[in-house]
């Protein structure tokens, strides 16, 4: 890990617990006021916790312990009744639910308890400074009802920015990938599930403060059940990759490639997409591309040595690729993965970036393995002398770029 990211995170950490060690001093003080309020409010937001899961890349997802959380820092009124709750009780109610719904995930040792906390406090935390003192002071009184919406999502999509760069910048801590590709799949994710979130917050703000506190079950319903579809599809998601990673494995058990050979493969071209920019979908096609990539060697009756294509003939490699590709159109896996294996033998000038990608890292991988501590320099270079005619320029460096942060390519 980075020295100076792991120093940010350290600090980031740091300042959502003064805040929330902050906010719980000044509330323990002043004493808690609405108290029926902030369990409908702190109850909302630990059952959202409690049924958070772990999704693609190590993400966690709590969709209704966020929008429970957003929808309290944003209420002025209950029932039409203002509300006597500050920014202080609200980010020490939103913390001690987070905290109570996060301890079955402690005990289980799953995901960074640490870092969701940390978003949730500031989140909560930065909703509430931005509402809150302007709603006490009356300034929205005289808003009428649009502007008034209006003003509840403008603040919940500057809080939902917020969020998504301590998330990108915690992905990049764990993972070391570039921050930039993180922060925009981050951004891309708020047209889905994040926008639902913010949708929901600010309509159970408004539903509470006309209906009481009987909306919160009404709004949180449909948010609920789309977590609880969601969290099946990335079920499915979880069983389909795994399946394909099973059918990558036929070639090493059928002795064709060596032990390992697809799943190194098919890591290192994740990293490699990630430093070019790919999109999360266009990564998942990479990741299954890179796991099926030698699938075409079990159409030999002999076996290549050691399972090394990229030293064959052009003609023979394009053969390969392409029978390679008709097996896997054959397993019903998304036609653009099997694109992506039929054209990793084209001339790269005519490939897509994923065939690209796979075709300079299977090289890689096959030049650097068993050669000593010097292989993997060895094999970089020698990539880089064929770019002007086999690989990708562009990708050569990105997968320089990538060893170089692992240590493994100098």
């Amino acid at each position: 890990m980075n020295p100076g990211v792991c120093v940010l995170r350290r600090l980031v950490h740091g300042g959502a617990g003064l805040v929330a060690g902050g906010s719980l001093g000044v509330t323990l003080w002043d004493g808690l006021a609405d108290r029926g309020i902030a369990l409908a409010f702190g109850l909302l937001v630990a059952v959202g916790e409690l049924t958070r899961w772990t999704w693609a890349q190590g993400r966690e997802a709590a969709p209704l312990g966020a929008a429970g959380a957003l929808s309290y820092a944003l209420l002025g009124e209950v029932a039409g009744a203002p509300t006597g709750h500050g920014v202080a009780q609200i980010v020490t109610v939103v913390f001690a639910a987070a905290l109570a719904g996060s301890v079955p995930h402690i005990a289980r040792g799953r995901g960074s308890t640490l870092d969701h906390l940390s978003r949730r406090v500031l989140a909560a935390g930065f909703a509430a400074v931005c509402f809150q003192p302007l709603y006490t002071q009356g300034v929205f009184d005289d808003w009428g009802g649009p502007g008034y919406a209006l003003l509840l999502v403008t603040i919940l999509a500057l809080t939902a920015l917020c969020d998504g760069v301590l998330a990108a910048a915690f992905a990049h801590s764990r993972t070391g990938w570039p921050f930039g590709p993180l922060l925009r799949e981050e951004l891309r994710a708020m047209r889905g599930i994040g926008s639902a979130v913010c949708a929901t917050g600010a309509v159970m703000a408004l539903g509470v403060a006309v209906a009481g506190l009987w909306a919160l079950p009404l709004f949180a319903l449909p948010l609920l059940l789309a977590q609880v579809t969601f969290r099946r599809y990335s079920a499915v998601r979880a069983t389909y990759r795994q399946t394909i990673a099973s059918l990558a494995r036929a070639t090493e058990i059928a002795g064709y490639t060596p032990a390992g050979h697809a799943h190194r493969v098919a890591a290192l071209s994740q990293a490699v997409g990630r430093d070019l920019g790919l999109t999360e979908p266009e990564l998942t096609v990479l990741e299954y591309a890179a796991l099926m990539h030698d699938i075409g060697q079990l159409s030999l009756v002999d076996p290549v040595p050691a399972g090394a294509t990229a030293s064959l003939p052009a003609a023979e490699q394009r053969r390969i690729a392409l029978l390679g590709g008709a097996v896997v159109r054959q397993t019903g896996v998304n036609a653009a993965v099997a694109a992506v294996v039929e054209r990793q033998a084209d001339p790269y000038r005519e490939q897509p970036v994923a065939a690209r990608i796979v075709r300079a890292v299977n090289a890689y991988e096959e030049k650097a393995r068993d050669t000593g501590p010097g292989g993997p320099l060895t094999a970089l270079e020698e990539l880089r002398l064929a770019t002007a005619g086999d690989y990708a320029p562009e990708v050569v460096e990105a997968l320089a770029r990538v060893l170089a942060n692992r240590g493994a390519g100098g």
